[in-house]
């Protein structure tokens, strides 16, 4: 039987759906995959059309499927900065940081944004890992007074240089005050919302976090393309091609149970997403105390890829991982993400390898689609490495960071 390149996704009750799903495939969603055990647009059948589209225009994302954890109750914080590395006593009341949650052998269980909202009351807004069982299993069992629960809030994502205009016209010149990686909430034609300076684009962008989002995700939408009809809004999956290029980690590709930060390239000199000198015993902090002591025999490093074109990542070119050998033909690791990039026109993607390999200029095999490929390792991000672009207001206004 002959082998369906194409498959068709089922669309049916038993998976979820985002608040916005009866709006965002008005728009042709092409694709979708499975997240957080909810349906998620992953393109819309023009993958370069809607990187240009990124880097140039406006763009409404719907990431409904980064469901909220909420933390609430006397205990939450000492509860929520025991759940990360990083040291909560340094994050504001609306501040929002981007963190990981690690087990007890110091993998990396999700890296969500968690957001602020109050001394005793955080939102981790997720990647694609059941955090909601954890957190309560762990409250459970730790006898903590707090309430952990998956609130009805969907958040989109406003990305790319013209995204300061359209969020200006839905609410005004004070929108314009929330620097990189804070948030206000805000009442938008009577929905509920929290607007974060934040996003997985590494352009200029915002999300919008919908309270009520069952009720009021498709109101949320049809506002947000009416005020972005002026500045040529259009909706796109998150553009992986971008997320490769600007070094931003995907949960169960480059980052997983069984990684831990020292090895994905946070911990050593990043230690403020590994904070080991807090007073917080965070779950986790013996064994990553121990790897940063002993070292790790493996590291993410970035690669470029020779031969034909690899594809977009998330248009279905790459199905697996891809092997990676050394000039000998030894299999020595695996590329977890790769892409063609659009503005560098090359292969580029993560690899994990030994960490004798991790030396920039490092060559090596690495078999893609169209078999084995020259390769040699390469700095990593590949674009805008200290994110100065996620930091400016716009492009055609002054920096506001934090």
């Amino acid at each position: 039987m002959a082998i369906i390149e194409d498959p068709r996704i089922l669309l049916y009750p038993r998976v979820r759906k985002s608040p916005f799903f009866y709006a965002s495939r008005r728009h042709g969603v092409a694709m979708y995959s499975v997240y957080n055990h909810t349906y998620h647009p992953r393109n819309y059948g023009d993958v370069e059309g809607e990187y240009w589209h990124l880097l140039e225009k406006v763009t409404i994302w719907d990431v409904g499927v980064e469901k909220q954890v909420e933390i609430t109750g006397p205990d939450a914080f000492e509860f929520t900065n025991m759940l990360v590395p990083r040291d909560l006593s340094k994050c504001r009341v609306g501040q929002a940081k981007y963190v990981f949650i690690t087990n007890p052998e110091g993998g990396i269980i999700n890296d969500p944004v968690l957001l602020r909202l109050g001394e005793n009351h955080f939102w981790l807004s997720l990647a694609d890992s059941d955090v909601l069982l954890w957190a309560r299993g762990l409250a459970y069992n730790l006898g903590m007074d707090v309430t952990i629960s998956e609130p009805d809030v969907g958040p989109i994502q406003i990305q790319g240089p013209r995204s300061m205009d359209v969020m200006e016209d839905l609410f005004g010149s004070s929108i314009l005050d929330i620097p990189y990686y804070y948030i206000a909430e805000r009442e938008l034609d009577g929905m509920d919302v929290v607007v974060s300076r934040t996003g997985f684009s590494g352009e200029v962008g915002y999300e919008i976090y919908l309270r009520n989002a069952s009720r009021d995700g498709v109101k949320l939408w049809d506002a947000v393309m009416q005020a972005g009809e002026a500045h040529e809004i259009r909706p796109i999956g998150p553009c992986h091609v971008r997320r490769i290029e600007g070094g931003f980690l995907s949960w169960g590709n480059d980052i997983t149970y069984d990684t831990n930060p020292f090895e994905v390239g946070y911990g050593f000199e990043t230690t403020w997403m590994v904070d080991l000198d807090q007073d917080a015993d965070f779950i986790g902090k013996e064994a990553l105390t121990r790897i940063r002591a002993e070292g790790v025999t493996r590291k993410l490093v970035g690669v470029e890829i020779g031969g034909p074109h690899v594809g977009y990542f998330n248009d279905g070119s790459m199905i697996d991982t891809f092997p990676v050998h050394d000039p000998h033909g030894l299999r020595i690791g695996e590329v977890t993400s790769a892409c063609w990039s659009l503005s560098l026109e090359r292969n580029i993607g993560f690899a994990m390898v030994p960490v004798a390999y991790e030396t920039v200029g490092t060559p090596l095999v690495i078999e893609t689609q169209h078999g084995p490929q020259d390769a040699v390792v390469v700095e990593k991000p590949f674009i805008d490495p200290k994110k100065d672009k996620p930091k400016q207001l716009s492009t055609a206004r002054p920096s506001t960071t934090s």
